[in-house]
């Protein structure tokens, strides 16, 4: 149960992206759109070579997570720096967490939270830069039968969400802004593809889970209920602070110490792709939607839910790291101990390659 969620954010085994988790399981294994215009010559000129050309990045198939990795490959960013990146692209998101731990992916992107878990069991890793703020893709959806004069309305009602998923934080906190005794709620333990089915079928009253199976239940005759970040309920319209949670790049502490100009290498192919993806969204759409197996239809209403950026600020520092993050990994048995956040993350090499993007004083 250690890593029960490691970002069940985003799915269970082939549920697309974050589910539950174990590093500890891989012991085994320890024994055409334009690109956006190249850089000024003086800035590629001055950039060190990297250490290490050939690597793998591994992500995951899923718009939350991997969206800047595949842009930066179909778009070259990536060789722009004088890399030769394999961009391994995964179906189960939880399956990073064991890999990192393994030492089969020095460099991935995942979730902050994978790497309190893998951190606090001893793991040698460290965030380098987050990459998208996706709390809004954590979220409840009403069946179709489901009416709410408020959002006390979801006492005794039930809602399937796999065991220890993430989202559980966005419940939990909007019962607590609105009244509603959380414990009165009925929650039965299903992975969002069964979810959707039971959903569709009138088995349960809602649903909670992350994309895309959000934006299908939507589409299925599902409403909006609300998520991390936005919420539709009858007593609570607009913009909410329930949930924070980042996807982040991050390396292992050898390959860190090893391969500085490596990363800030990967750092400034992503920033681009970041650019990208928020100044040209539409074809980016049409360049993402093949490799996600997505429409673009799906895909613009999913990518609307996340909030693509490498800012670090105080959403991440105090809201996708802060102690109610903590307490709620305790409390789900995915920690015994919460560690400090400069023990997990290091934006020393993202400053180097933008200065700008750092956004509160760093201890």
């Amino acid at each position: 149960m250690l890593l029960v969620v490691v970002l069940s954010a985003c799915g269970t085994k082939n549920e697309t992206a974050n589910g539950p988790a174990d590093p500890k399981t891989n012991d085994a294994a320890k024994a055409k759109t334009e690109p956006a215009a190249d850089p000024a010559p003086a800035a590629a000129e001055s950039a060190a070579k990297p250490e290490t050309v050939k690597l793998t990045l591994v992500g995951v198939r899923d718009a939350q997570i991997s969206s800047q990795q595949i842009i930066a490959d179909k778009l070259g960013y990536f060789k722009e720096e004088g890399l030769d990146v394999t961009s391994q692209l995964i179906e189960s998101g939880p399956d990073i967490g064991p890999m990192v731990a393994g030492g089969s992916a020095p460099v991935s992107i995942q979730t902050n939270f994978m790497d309190i878990i893998l951190k606090s069991n001893n793991v040698g890793v460290k965030i380098v830069a987050p990459l998208a703020q996706i709390a809004g893709t954590q979220a409840v959806v009403g069946g179709k039968n489901l009416k709410l004069t408020s959002a006390k309305d979801l006492e005794g009602k039930t809602i399937g969400i796999p065991s220890g998923a993430d989202v559980m934080i966005a419940i939990n906190n909007m019962a607590k802004e609105l009244g509603v005794d959380a414990k009165k709620i009925k929650y039965v333990n299903l992975a969002p593809s069964d979810a959707l089915t039971a959903l569709q079928k009138g088995d349960i009253d809602a649903m909670a889970a992350w994309e895309p199976f959000i934006t299908k239940a939507i589409q299925s005759g599902g409403h909006f209920l609300f998520s991390g970040t936005k919420s539709e309920l009858p007593d609570k319209k607009g913009d909410v602070k329930w949930m924070s949670v980042h996807t982040t790049m991050q390396v292992t502490d050898d390959f860190l110490a090893k391969n500085p100009e490596t990363i800030k290498a990967v750092l400034r192919a992503l920033k681009k792709a970041t650019d990208y993806i928020n100044n040209n969204r539409a074809d980016a759409i049409k360049l993402l939607a093949p490799e996600l197996h997505l429409s673009e239809a799906e895909l613009t209403e999913i990518m609307g839910r996340n909030v693509y950026s490498m800012d670090v600020d105080d959403s991440y520092v105090n809201g996708s790291n802060g102690k109610p993050v903590g307490d709620y990994l305790l409390s789900v048995g995915n920690v015994k101990s919460v560690p400090a956040f400069n023990e997990y993350n290091d934006f020393s090499l993202l400053k180097e390659v933008d200065p700008s993007l750092i956004k509160v004083e760093l201890k």
